[in-house]
C-alpha cells in the first residue's frame, strides 16, 4: 500500500444509528475552541468529512465522530458529529458512541460502577455518567446543554398541508418539532422514506420563514432538522428525526428528545423530576429526565438528561492512495432521494 492518510475507525451503532468514531489518523483541526473548528470543518475545507462519510469509503445512514484533544481542561475528550451534509455541534447517539468507545478502547480508564466522562463539544461540556461492569460499558447518561424554547405552535405555510404548526426548539441543535398526524403519516419503518423526503422539504420551508440564532453561540443560527412527534402516553413519545439529505435517525434522537423536553416544560407538561422514554421509528428507546432549570440568555431553559446504549461491532483502517480519482468522496441520487444538491 501507499496511501498518503491512514485513519482509524471504530465501528459503534447507538439503538442502530451508526455512529463511527476516528480514533487516529488526526492532527488536529485549526480552532481555538470546538465551534471553531467545526466550523473551519464547514467554511474552510471539508475534505476530512467527505472522506469518511461520503462513498466509496462511508454511506449516508451514519455519522463519523471526530475525536479530537479537548480545548476545555475541564473535559477528557473532545468530538464533532461529521454527516453526509456538513459538521453538526451534538448529537445524543453519538455522544454515546463516543464514551462507548472511550471507554471499552481503553481511552479513558474505566471505573466500575460508574465513569464520569466530560465531553467538549461545539454546542458546549456534555457530562456522561456510564454504567460499567465487566469491562463493559451498559449504558450511558448525558447531561445535555441547556435546551429551550424559540417558538411554541409556530404556523408556517406549506403547498401540500397548508399551515402546519412547529415547535421550535433547542436541545444542542435546533430542532421544528412536529406532531405527525398532521401530515397524515404514522412513524413506522415503511414509513421512512416518505418521512425523510417530507422532514427534508419542510426544513427549508421552516428556514425560510423563521430566523433562529443561538444567544451564546450566534454561528448556530438555523434549524437543523425536522423531528417528527407522536405522544404515546403520558410519559412515552415515539419519535423520528429526519436529516438531511434525507434519511431517519434509527436511534431516538437525544439532542431532538432534549428539545422536545424544553417544549413539554414551557407548555407546563413537565417539571423537574418528570422522566419520558423516546421511541425510535424501529423500536429502540432512550430515558429522558428532566434534572432542573437554568437559563441562557435569559430565557428559561431545561436541564435533560438522556439515557441510551451503545455498542461496538468492528475496527477499520481506511486510506487514500495518491491516485485514487474518487479521494473527494461522491453523492448519487439513488441514495440522496430529493435532497440531492442540484448545484
Amino acid at each position: 500500500m501507499r496511501w498518503k492518510k491512514t485513519l482509524q475507525l471504530v465501528d459503534v451503532h447507538c439503538e442502530g444509528e451508526i455512529g463511527k468514531v476516528i480514533t487516529a489518523g488526526v492532527v488536529g483541526i485549526p480552532g481555538d475552541t470546538m465551534l471553531d473548528k467545526m466550523n473551519y470543518i464547514n467554511e474552510v475545507d471539508d475534505s476530512l468529512r467527505r472522506l469518511v462519510v461520503l462513498e466509496p469509503r462511508g454511506c449516508l445512514q451514519m455519522s463519523v465522530n471526530l475525536l479530537l484533544p479537548p480545548t476545555r481542561p475541564e473535559a477528557h475528550a473532545g468530538f464533532i458529529v461529521l454527516q453526509a451534509d456538513k459538521a453538526h455541534p451534538m448529537s445524543g447517539s453519538n455522544a454515546i458512541c463516543v464514551v462507548t468507545a472511550l471507554l471499552e478502547l481503553g481511552m479513558v480508564e474505566m471505573r466500575e460502577p460508574e465513569t464520569v466522562v466530560i465531553l467538549d463539544t461545539p454546542a458546549g461540556l456534555v457530562t456522561a455518567r456510564a454504567s460499567c461492569g465487566d469491562g463493559r460499558c451498559t449504558g450511558v447518561s448525558l447531561d445535555m446543554v441547556p435546551s429551550f424554547v424559540e417558538r411554541l405552535d409556530f404556523g408556517f405555510e406549506t403547498s401540500q398541508f397548508g399551515t402546519i404548526e412547529a415547535d421550535i426548539a433547542f436541545g444542542g441543535v435546533y430542532y421544528a418539532l412536529v406532531d405527525v398526524d398532521q401530515v397524515g403519516l404514522e412513524i413506522a419503518p415503511e414509513n421512512a422514506r416518505q418521512l425523510a423526503e417530507l422532514g427534508v422539504s419542510l426544513k427549508d420551508v421552516i428556514n425560510r420563514q423563521i430566523q433562529v440564532q443561538h444567544p451564546l453561540y450566534p454561528q448556530i443560527d438555523e434549524v437543523a432538522y425536522v423531528m417528527f412527534r407522536k405522544r404515546i402516553g403520558d410519559a412515552l413519545y415515539q419519535t423520528c428525526t429526519t436529516l438531511p439529505p434525507g434519511r431517519v435517525d434509527r436511534s431516538p434522537c437525544g439532542t431532538g428528545s432534549s428539545a422536545n423536553l424544553a417544549a413539554l416544560a414551557a407548555r407546563g407538561l413537565v417539571d423537574v423530576g418528570s422522566r419520558l422514554k423516546s421511541r425510535s421509528t424501529i423500536g429502540g428507546e432512550f430515558n429522558i429526565e428532566l434534572l432542573g432549570w437554568t437559563e441562557v440568555g435569559g430565557r428559561p431553559a431545561v436541564l435533560p438528561r438522556v439515557q441510551g446504549r451503545a455498542w461496538l461491532y468492528g475496527i477499520q483502517q481506511i486510506g487514500v492512495d495518491p491516485d485514487d480519482p474518487l479521494a473527494a468522496g461522491f453523492m448519487l441520487s439513488d441514495t440522496w432521494g430529493s435532497g440531492f444538491p442540484k448545484a
